[in-house]
């Protein structure tokens, strides 16, 4: 619950202009999405997963302050690497790309992140991508070469590199294919490649052959939000080429503005290293989450503000347990479950460019207000955090017994404890209580009765 007025508050860091800004949507009350989605060959990685949690966490906080939301998130679903990983699994592409966004919506699913408006896919968007491609020939901003490929000609857009900050003149090309002797210029950029021998391809205007990668953003969003709309979103890495060749492609084709904000989040590093599958240094989702809990992975991306860098390790995650741990023993011991007025605090972290950072010390310090006492008003500013950060969504006491691996054990011995105690043996009490430590499990005495968690 807020005040419908606080969505005049929201400030934006625009990595367009390199600044924060107000928020203010081309349409009141309304708002466009654009968010770059994966590229459908393999399992999604921890730094997938914090794009994801990252605009899941705007996305709903959007929605908090009273806007409707049309959230586009796309698969890319034809791609070199996709063609490659079908061929040496000798599957079928279809059935390639089917299993990975499966696959992509069971780990998204599992994080607490809403399914988006829409998720489109390149491959049903192929009429819209070669419309874009013709309408860049014919204003003369793109030409087809004399391998029948068509390319962007970089030069002929004056704007290039204000995304990025890059110098065209310093730039090398920037496009996902290599680049030959075809080109007019070693910065033009693929917008449609001829088929190759038992490849994909699609009939067009050059030939039968497949988009580029750049083109499917460009056409996939202003297909579904307009010409100009206002939020497009993506990880640091995307920035160059792809974020500003999309630009490039649409301000071109259609003329207007494309994305009036650009957000993008911050890497996660291993060692002080982008964690990529091209350096081999990552972890997929699926291995996190055989350890942890996905609130685990969730509390850690978020306990750190989104455009910085995140630092992924064994300890990070537990510390982010330890939290949920404190946040899980208060909700436990508070008897009703009601949600309220967001705290002023939180609202205002969260329309400083959503600084979950900010919002996560507000959450912990209402725990330890309400660990000293459970003030209705406070208890019910507590829950309204949880629920815009989609957090403790487990029964409490399932969240602590649920870690132990013979609970029923650990139930026996509690018993035998208060037995002990209730004849005053504390020898043998104390006994029990120094056993169940061993194991990792920490007692706790209340007026309700005995409780256990692990340490």
């Amino acid at each position: 619950m807020i005040d419908s007025n606080y969505k005049t508050d929201l400030h934006v860091y625009n990595s367009l202009t390199r600044q924060k800004e107000v928020f203010q949507p081309l349409v009141q009350d309304k708002v466009g999405m654009y968010v770059c989605g994966v590229t459908v060959y393999d399992q999604c990685h921890v730094g997938h997963a914090r794009v994801m949690v990252v605009f899941d966490t705007i996305y709903r906080w959007l929605q908090t302050l009273g806007y409707d939301v049309s959230y586009v998130r796309n698969f890319t679903d034809v791609d070199d690497k996709i063609i490659q990983r079908a061929q040496f699994a000798n599957v079928d592409i279809d059935e390639l790309t089917q299993s990975m966004i499966d696959a992509f919506h069971s780990d998204m699913d599992a994080l607490g992140c809403l399914r988006p408006s829409l998720e489109p896919r390149a491959t049903t968007h192929m009429p819209e991508m070669i419309e874009m491609i013709q309408a860049l020939i014919d204003k003369g901003f793109a030409y087809v070469c004399d391998s029948g490929d068509v390319l962007y000609a970089v030069r002929k857009f004056e704007e290039y590199g204000q995304l990025s900050g890059k110098n065209i003149d310093d730039l090398e090309s920037g496009s996902r294919v290599d680049v030959d002797h075809h080109k007019r210029d070693p910065l033009d950029f693929v917008l449609w490649k001829q088929a190759k021998p038992d490849e994909p391809s699609w009939d067009s205007p050059w030939g039968k052959g497949r988009p580029g990668w750049h083109i499917e953003c460009s056409a996939m969003s202003c297909k579904h939000l307009g010409t100009t709309f206002d939020i497009h979103g993506g990880g640091m890495d995307l920035k160059f080429p792809h974020h500003e060749n999309e630009i490039a492609q649409a301000r071109a084709a259609n003329g207007g503005e494309f994305a009036k904000y650009w957000l993008h989040n911050g890497f996660v590093n291993i060692n002080a290293e982008k964690m990529s599958k091209s350096l081999g240094n990552f972890f997929t989702i699926v291995e996190v989450l055989e350890k942890y809990d996905p609130e685990v992975l969730r509390m850690f991306i978020l306990s750190t503000h989104y455009r910085s860098p995140l630092d992924y390790s064994d300890a990070a995650l537990d510390d982010a347990k330890k939290g949920l741990d404190r946040l899980y023993e208060t909700k436990r011991k508070l008897k009703n479950i009601s949600i309220g007025k967001l705290p002023q605090r939180f609202v205002d972290a969260m329309n400083d460019d959503f600084n979950t950072a900010e919002a996560m010390a507000v959450l912990f310090d209402t725990c330890r207000a309400l660990n000293k006492s459970d003030d209705d008003a406070v208890r019910c500013e507590f829950f309204a955090m949880l629920e815009a950060f989609n957090l403790l969504n487990h029964d409490a006491d399932d969240w602590f017994q649920g870690e132990a691996e013979d609970t029923s054990a650990i139930d026996k011995l509690v018993q035998a404890r208060d037995a002990a105690k209730q004849v005053k043996d504390y020898a043998k009490a104390d006994s029990i209580r120094d056993e169940l430590l061993a194991q990792g499990i920490v007692l706790e005495d209340t007026s309700e009765g005995t409780r256990w968690k692990k340490a």
